[in-house]
């Protein structure tokens, strides 16, 4: 039996008469640029991520770049965050002027390990009028970025004492983790400024691409609506900003969603429990780790596995949809060589995107499609 990875068909077939109705609605207004629709998702989605201001733009990574700018990051100023996570993370400090600095991840979350932001600061910073200073290279530090990798928040509570200690402003990149949890607060309501991507293919995705920011800073939320609007108003400009705006039709369709998503996390938790206990005496797996104070969405269902590329390549054969997040470290991609870091850096980070496999997790896999997976995955392991 086929079992695809993701099918997001099947999540619209339920709401696809709203969805047309979206863009029915907005072909006979010809609002299609910002207007009620975007005005009506961004309350909605403040209220839903327990934020004071939500404001639209054009992608995740965009969400990224924009709360770089808000929150002042100058040119070669650095940010700190991890190397084991998309692209964008990374590829946003740098675009937005800076220059990423990387702390190694938990072994069992694959969130940021605290205890290394601390000792990194610790051992290499100082406060002074400047701010946060890099010792070695007079740089100074802008930020801290923690990334809320596969649906889970990192530990919070650590990383915000740190940035309290250092007064030190937090980006929350939460792309992979809307309506997911730390304690009893939502991802986006833990940092300075939250960042979300609405890309197709997560637990919120819209039918094309675009990105939300949160904040409760009314200073910051002003600023990053006139950043998304070329950094003025009208036809006069402060700063640079650029145009990045959520379009009406897409806010529409995620305002649909939205309704949805509390429904659609539940199918992903059971499906995500049901893996757990068909693996718990599988020696050669270890199954995602939550933290009992996190409240994951499981924007992926990531498992370290043994012989994990001949495993790929025997599921793939089945036609058993699974991919890996992510084959490469950021420290050690070739457009981040100038920064000097090497293999045996960070360890956890390396041993991770070896051994890493996300298999499928999504709310409406039928059951027959799970016990295929489960029966492959311990198929491969008896042989």
């Amino acid at each position: 039996m086929a079992v695809p990875l993701l099918d997001i068909n099947r999540q619209h077939a339920d709401i696809k008469d709203a969805l047309t109705k979206v863009f029915t609605d907005a072909l006979s207004s010809s609002m299609f640029i910002k207007g009620p629709e975007m005005e009506a998702l961004e309350k909605e989605f403040a209220d839903y991520s327990g934020t004071a201001d939500a404001i639209g733009c054009a992608s995740g990574t965009d969400a990224l770049i924009l709360a770089l700018q808000a929150i002042g990051l100058k040119r070669d100023e650095l940010v700190i965050t991890v190397p084991f996570t998309f692209f964008a993370t990374a590829g946003a400090i740098v675009r937005a002027g800076g220059t990423p600095v990387f702390i190694d991840i938990l072994p069992d979350t694959f969130n940021m390990d605290p205890d290394l932001l601390d000792a990194w600061l610790n051992t290499n910073c100082a406060i002074t009028n400047r701010g946060v200073v890099h010792r070695a290279t007079g740089k100074r530090v802008a930020a801290i970025m923690p990334v809320h990798i596969f649906g889970q928040i990192g530990n919070m509570d650590s990383i915000s004492a740190t940035a309290s200690t250092w007064e030190l402003p937090v980006i929350e990149d939460a792309a992979q983790a809307v309506g997911a949890k730390w304690k009893n607060s939502k991802a986006g309501s833990l940092g300075s400024i939250g960042c979300f991507s609405f890309f197709p293919s997560k637990n919120l995705g819209a039918l094309g691409d675009g990105g939300m920011l949160t904040t409760n800073d009314p200073a910051l939320a002003a600023r990053l609506r006139t950043l998304r609007e070329h950094g003025g108003q009208g036809y006069l400009h402060a700063e640079v900003g650029t145009n990045s705006r959520l379009d009406a039709l897409q806010a529409g369709f995620l305002r649909v969603k939205l309704g949805k998503l509390e429904e659609w996390h539940a199918g992903r938790r059971a499906n995500a429990e049901k893996y757990r206990e068909a693996f718990a005496d599988l020696d050669q797996v270890q199954t995602p780790v939550i933290d009992p104070r996190a409240w994951s969405i499981y924007n992926q269902y990531s498992i370290l596995a043994e012989n994990r590329d001949e495993l790929l390549s025997y599921l793939r054969g089945k036609n058993i949809g699974c991919a890996i997040y992510y084959p490469l470290p950021l420290h050690l991609q070739e457009c981040f060589k100038d920064l000097a870091y090497s293999k045996g850096d960070f360890p956890i980070s390396e041993k991770c995107s070896d051994k890493v496999i996300s298999l499928p997790v999504f709310g409406e896999l039928t059951k027959d499609e799970q016990d295929e997976v489960i029966a492959a995955v311990k198929d491969f392991y008896k042989k």
